[in-house]
């Protein structure tokens, strides 16, 4: 998933990570620390209930429709508000990449070939609007994903039957032979065209989220949907804020897939500056910002927050995509070029220093199974990379460098104007709002050449990088959703991407080799650029309690203690 802000840490702040445990629960003045071994599964404790959460982010993270939203901020905060047939477990630590049944009463019933996952529904779930969950709102919310052409559907679903003809067809998708229904058993049947065994994990993502069946076939944007969680959305301007309250029809069902909230309110603030967010957090008033915290704080936090600050590490990358498909990029040259170019370890110096980000030589991060240490680019070269341009015939041709206006960001958006510039481009910068950076830079009718991009693990798989961010069916002309940036579209990568899926179900170690060449491969043929490898460092303020760390979704918010 695509996460739109950082956090950069200073010497100071790294004596953080002895004080702080990556993925823990920490004690607040609330009450005692979790156990960690029992965050996500103990009983609701009634004396944390009640309060308001407030969050900070300088701009909202997009739409607040779950089948669309590709980013980390709204996924963290769609935890809260939807359910989907399956989820991962809302606890700190490595259970957070356990898949429990959610929405289903357990597991499903897989069929002898792989092929076939039978789901019996819970009975008596309903939604914010009062309607209980059927099996016919479970059918339309999976036509739904290819309705709206969400980002997902010709990848994470694409397995389904009927799913190739509704990548091609979207408003006229039906899913009678993938997706069947048993009203009188109670139970949906969801077919595969051939086995996979990631798609447990797909079913627990937001992509999956199951939704009222009347729920329109359009991105919904600001406009709240209905769901099942413990919280619903009463309004969102993602210029000012997103507030939930509690889902007056929620009923905890399972502690482990969807826990009853401890906050009474969570509001979400837009429009703060990150310095006036950090003040904000020592004095009470607000409670963690999204946001990166300032450089000029750093050493402060450390020094006297140090309880406060949680230190985290993360199974994701920035790169640089490259848009294969327009000039100077188009010339797998030029694309190397860049690649020869770049200072990893300058970058990684401008996100906050050794260690808190890990230069990047591969596109599978360590800790992603099919990861390889092997690095093709070691060293910045620019000798090399004028070399290559100037091979390439683009020597001279202008650039532009599109990033967020995140001051991280747009540090290392100016370092790669700068790059680009000393090996031979009249090179730009161009710096666009965070809340619209990720849908613009997607859209090749933008003709984004090159931009400064991330990504962070939907779940603990090299499909999940390789085949989300460069096959053919990743890239969507002229969508907002296409999360294939660079435009890359390659059938024997394709072909090779399918074989490693299918020996995975069979031979994991053989896979992950396979998945080792196809990333070298890929590396050299440089669509996207790799940078560093990030932890994610959280600031709470001293009225919070109960802090989790889940490894897919990042921090639990609902699960958050307030005075």
């Amino acid at each position: 998933m695509k996460r739109t802000i950082t956090v950069t840490a200073s010497a100071a702040l790294l004596a953080l990570s002895a004080a702080c445990s990556g993925g823990s629960s920490q004690a607040g003045p609330t009450g005692p620390a979790a156990d960690p071994s029992q965050a996500g599964s103990a009983a609701f404790q009634e004396q944390h209930r009640g309060g308001t959460l407030r969050l900070q982010a300088k701009a909202g993270d997009g739409t607040l429709d779950p089948h669309i939203n590709y980013s980390n901020g709204n996924w963290q905060v769609f935890q809260a508000m939807y359910d989907g047939l399956l989820a991962f477990k809302k606890a700190g630590g490595e259970a957070s990449y356990d898949v429990v049944p959610d929405l289903a009463e357990a597991m499903p019933k897989v069929s002898q070939d792989g092929r076939s996952y039978t789901f019996t529904l819970r009975k008596g779930v309903k939604f914010a609007g009062g309607g209980e969950v059927t099996v016919d709102d479970v059918v339309a919310s999976f036509e739904r994903i290819y309705k709206v052409s969400g980002p997902t559907s010709g990848t994470f679903y694409a397995g389904i039957v009927g799913a190739a003809d509704c990548v091609k067809r979207p408003k006229e998708c039906t899913l009678t032979k993938g997706v069947v229904a048993d009203r009188a058993k109670n139970t949906v049947t969801v077919n595969l065209v051939e086995p996979d065994s990631e798609f447990p994990l797909k079913l627990a993502l937001p992509h999956a989220a199951v939704l009222p069946k009347e729920t329109p076939a359009k991105d919904q944007g600001s406009t709240p949907i209905g769901g099942t969680g413990p919280y619903t959305a009463v309004s969102y301007d993602p210029n000012k804020e997103l507030r939930l309250v509690r889902n007056p029809n929620f009923t905890e069902w399972s502690r482990e897939a969807q826990p009853q909230g401890y906050p009474d309110e969570i509001v979400y603030s837009y429009g703060l500056t990150a310095e006036a967010a950090v003040t904000a957090i020592q004095n009470g008033q607000a409670d963690w910002v999204f946001d990166p915290l300032p450089a000029d704080r750093l050493g402060e936090i450390g020094a006297k927050y140090a309880s406060q600050a949680h230190v985290n590490q993360l199974s994701a990358f920035w790169y640089l995509p490259l848009n294969v498909n327009l000039a100077p990029f188009d010339k797998p040259e030029a694309r190397q070029a860049l690649n020869w170019a770049i200072d990893r370890d300058a970058v990684v110096k401008m996100y906050g220093g050794a260690n808190v980000a890990q230069p990047a030589c591969t596109l599978l991060p360590p800790g992603i199974p099919g990861h390889a240490d092997f690095c093709d680019f070691p060293k910045p070269d620019l000798a090399k990379a004028r070399e290559l341009v100037q091979g390439s015939g683009t020597a001279g041709q202008e650039v532009s460098v599109v990033v967020a206006d995140d001051d991280v960001s747009k540090q290392i958006g100016e370092y790669v104007r700068s790059t680009l510039t000393q090996i031979g481009y009249r090179a730009k910068l161009k710096v666009i709002s965070t809340n619209i950076h990720f849908t613009y830079i997607q859209n090749d009718k933008n003709k984004v050449q090159v931009s400064v991009s991330q990504w962070y693990a939907d779940y603990p798989a090299a499909s999940d990088f390789l085949n989300v961010l460069l096959s053919c069916a990743s890239f969507r002309p002229g969508s907002d959703s296409s999360i294939n940036i660079s435009g890359f579209c390659d059938k024997d990568v394709d072909a090779r991407i399918a074989e490693a899926m299918t020996l995975d179900r069979t031979d994991k170690n053989a896979a992950n080799v396979k998945w080792g060449e196809l990333d070298r491969d890929l590396t050299k043929a440089s669509p996207i650029i790799p940078l560093f490898t990030p932890k994610q460092v959280d600031f709470v303020s001293a009225r919070v309690g109960n802090y989790q760390f889940h490894k897919q979704f990042f921090m639990l918010i609902s699960q958050l203690w307030v005075k």
